[in-house]
């Protein structure tokens, strides 16, 4: 007994530390300015528990911390992240999937994925 609540909670603990990890830093107005300031814009949609948009995430983070976007300036990337369930941006991004990955570059949409979690195919991008 006392296994199988052990394997349970060990299966518990990473879902809700991934969970905690994903918060909605995507605005409207932030998402307009970077844009007009001809920033390279990449936006990631989430939802909760969900393991590979931990995953995208992770990556994500990792290249705008380690400044790792090929020749782009870390000084001329924003990165937004988003909850899939919050119509509103969903609907003004056109994004229906968790793990939808979209890259804007003078004010145009220049790429977008579903569930990419590759970290090269994600730097390529």
């Amino acid at each position: 007994m006392i296994k199988k609540f052990a394997i349970i909670l060990f299966c518990l603990i990473p879902i809700n530390t991934i969970a905690l990890e994903k918060e909605t830093t995507f605005d409207t107005d932030l998402f307009k300015k970077a844009q007009s300031e001809g920033k390279v814009v990449v936006v990631s949609s989430w939802i909760k528990y969900c393991y590979s948009c931990a995953s995208q995430m992770k990556v994500l983070n990792k290249a705008k911390n380690d400044g790792k976007l090929l020749d782009i300036k870390l000084e001329n990337i924003e990165y937004f992240s988003f909850d899939v369930t919050n119509k509103e941006i969903a609907n003004l991004l056109n994004v229906k999937f968790q793990t939808t990955l979209l890259i804007f570059k003078d004010n145009k949409e220049v790429y977008r994925s579903l569930g990419e979690t590759t970290e090269d195919l994600i730097y390529e991008a």
